[in-house]
């Protein structure tokens, strides 16, 4: 409502009320001030000369009239802005609520009611729930808005909108918070005769202004509605003589077309038939069907669960008409049920939790899955409930549990008004349907967020373990370039050749390179070439003797036939591989004793022919519990964080090189055999089936 016009109606009904102050007051309102200037000087009010100030033209056009003009454009102004009514012909409404005003006025004054302008208003206003239905309603009241406004009107539109114009009117005049019976008379006038015996002035004067203005031809309802207000036939005859006369008068001063309204049909209210509830409750059924497929394959090509859950909210505020909506997800624990950063409020609702071991409505609608209206005025309600209200701003919340199978993933809240909830209650059903499928994308997507949790944390474990193995391959070079570099020292101090140490040097070096560089590649492909195994063999035995890894009280003894010793293998590996054989004999032997690395001819095995390799010391042999873990990484007793890697890097490493490694052990001592591949002709090689990679202990 204009505040300019709240203003004038206590100032109109103020007794000291002065006209510099009403001017000064008018005065602010320029489309007001200009309309009261153009009536003063109008011919119907002009005597000698224009008026020149907004004060003399309120003298000039008196009390009463400056009055009607006041309230008329005020409210004018106002409901002409309204949706549609542009395109509506409204001049039988203006007509009709024009009367209505004038009419109320004088019966306000016949019967001695002291708020004359009071009644005006309400006459001016009694029908405008009529264009809060249309604006609201355009295609289901766009006929009914000329009807005949009687009971039979408020009864379609009961049926057809569940409110009556009458109902409208009152709850938009009722947000003005007028201190005034003003939306009781807009309520009550079309309410029976019988009702209104003890009602407040206002309300009868009302209803009797709409009888006389709009129902002229009920005879019976008048003189009942008279004889309430205490009015006799000879006053109502009386001053329905002058009210066509005021309603001209102030329709020309206000620039309101009246001509041609009384031509302006006004037939019976319409309904459409009625829909048998069978075929509609099945149509309903239909409709949600194919709304719940669609939102299920909306959900579906959602990327990630952050979208997922802005599409759950959005859908659900078109779909069930909610003006916000949230969800609250339980935790990992199932103890509480936690804000996400979805939809809107993100900020309030990401440190948001309820617990769910403390009871109430929405604590209870998650545990027992059942959905949950509620209202600000309940009893039950707890803290964290009347948050959710004042982040949501509403009134009334729906609350649909999220349910997958058997498991309550959390609630997708709604925020309505009160009056939509027994809509929402209406379409239990529908909800149910669209929480499950909600659910089941959700708890798809929370799958998937864990098994990308596992398959990252695979490879973490992957990148720790491959880390810790080339750490503990690094250190055998490391070790040796160490120990090369005392060699190295020595010699130049002497002035002798070092051209062979520094080759070893940079073999080991370019090692480490390629050990460090293996990190990037977790799973290696297996490496390929023809390497001469007692070639290998002699390298890592000079290393060993070269520096400080053999002791001198170990004996190495090698036993190389004189056959080719080619096998198809690459040389690194295989130095690595006899590498950790070889410390691993050394470190069986603190006493001392005999490790010997022999070529023990070709072995066929599975239709394939290997070169077996073994290494063996005659130390106190495995524990049993060793042996059986042998190739497994194991918390080793040797000092260092790698130790007890070594035997499964060489598990490894052989099955690279699709050869079988076994171990034989004793109180006389240890072996480990190797099978490596000896290179086939291509042909041969291709009608082969491929190796397998095990390993045998005994």
């Amino acid at each position: 409502m204009p505040q300019i016009l709240i203003k004038l109606i206590a100032h109109l009904q103020a007794d000291d009320a002065g006209m510099p102050e009403l001017a000064a007051l008018i005065a602010k309102d320029a489309g007001m001030a200009s309309k009261i200037l153009g009536v003063a000087n109008s011919s119907a009010y002009h005597r000698q000369g224009k008026v020149a100030s907004l004060e003399q033209s309120l003298v000039s056009l008196g009390t009463d009239m400056i009055k009607t003009l006041v309230i008329s454009e005020s409210v004018f102004q106002t409901f002409n802005s309204f949706p549609h009514s542009g395109s509506t012909d409204l001049r039988a409404f203006w007509k009709s609520s024009l009367s209505a005003a004038v009419m109320a006025r004088a019966l306000a004054k016949a019967m001695a009611y002291p708020h004359v302008e009071e009644a005006y208003l309400a006459g001016l206003l009694h029908n405008v729930g009529r264009l809060a239905l249309l604006a609201t309603a355009p295609k289901e009241y766009a006929f009914n808005f000329t009807a005949r406004d009687d009971a039979a009107l408020c009864a379609v539109e009961l049926r057809t909108l569940q409110i009556t114009h009458a109902e409208a009117g009152a709850w938009l005049i009722e947000r003005w918070h007028l201190d005034s019976f003003l939306a009781d008379s807009v309520l009550y006038h079309h309410e029976p005769l019988a009702r209104l015996e003890a009602s407040h002035p206002l309300i009868r004067i009302v209803r009797l202004a709409h009888l006389l203005c709009c129902h002229a031809d009920d005879a019976e309802s008048i003189t009942q509605a008279a004889s309430l207000c205490a009015l006799d036939a000879e006053v109502l005859e009386e001053l329905a003589g002058s009210v066509a006369r005021q309603v001209a008068q102030a329709a020309q001063h206000l620039g309101i077309d009246l001509a041609g309204a009384d031509d302006v049909a006004t037939p019976p209210a319409y309904a459409p038939p009625a829909v048998d509830p069978v075929q509609q409750r099945l149509s309903d059924e239909v409709r949600n069907m194919v709304l719940v497929s669609e939102v299920g394959q909306t959900f579906a090509r959602q990327e990630g669960e952050s979208s997922l859950l802005e599409a759950i909210t959005r859908s659900a505020r078109i779909l069930f008409d909610f003006d916000t909506a949230v969800i609250l997800l339980q935790n990992p624990t199932g103890h509480a049920l936690v804000g996400v950063a979805a939809g809107e409020h993100q900020q309030r609702l990401a440190g948001f939790s309820i617990p769910l071991a403390k009871g109430g409505p929405l604590a209870a609608s998650a545990l027992e899955c059942q959905l949950a209206f509620l209202k600000r005025d309940m009893p039950a309600l707890g803290i964290v409930e009347e948050q959710l209200f004042r982040i949501l701003g509403t009134d009334s919340l729906v609350c649909v549990p999220l349910v997958s199978g058997q498991r309550s993933l959390g609630v997708l809240i709604g925020g309505v008004a009160a009056w939509q909830i027994p809509a929402c209650q209406k379409r239990e059903g529908f909800l149910r349907a669209y929480a499950n499928q909600a659910a089941m994308a959700l708890e798809a997507a929370i799958s998937a967020r864990g098994l990308a949790r596992r398959q990252l944390d695979h490879v973490t474990e992957e990148y720790r373990a491959a880390s810790r193995r080339v750490v503990h391959e690094v250190n055998n070079p490391l070790s040796i370039i160490k120990n090369y570099l005392s060699v190295l020292d020595h010699k130049l101090e002497k002035q002798e050749p070092v051209s062979s140490e520094m080759a070893i040097l940079n073999e080991e070096i370019d090692r480490v390179g390629q050990l460090i560089g293996g990190l990037a590649d977790l799973q290696p492909a297996a490496a390929s070439g023809v390497t001469d195994c007692a070639r290998v063999v002699d390298d890592v035995l000079r290393l060993f003797r070269a520096t400080d890894f053999l002791p001198p009280k170990i004996e190495v003894v090698t036993r190389m036939q004189d056959a080719p010793c080619e096998v198809e293998a690459d040389a690194g590996m295989l130095k690595q591989i006899l590498l950790n054989l070889l410390k691993n004999a050394v470190e069986a032997l603190p006493d001392g004793g005999r490790i010997e690395v022999a070529n023990r001819g070709h072995v066929n095995r599975d239709r394939r022919l290997y070169l077996e390799l073994c290494v063996s010391d005659n130390g106190a042999g495995l524990a049993p519990e060793v042996l059986a873990n042998l190739f497994s990484p194991v918390r080793s007793s040797k000092d260092g964080a790698h130790h007890g890697l070594g035997l499964s890097i060489v598990h490894e490493l052989v099955a690279r090189l699709h050869g079988v490694i076994g171990c034989r052990s004793s109180k006389s001592g240890t072996s480990f055999e190797i099978l490596l591949p000896i290179p086939l002709p291509t042909s041969a090689a291709a009608a082969l089936p491929a190796p397998g990679n095990t390993a045998l202990s005994s």
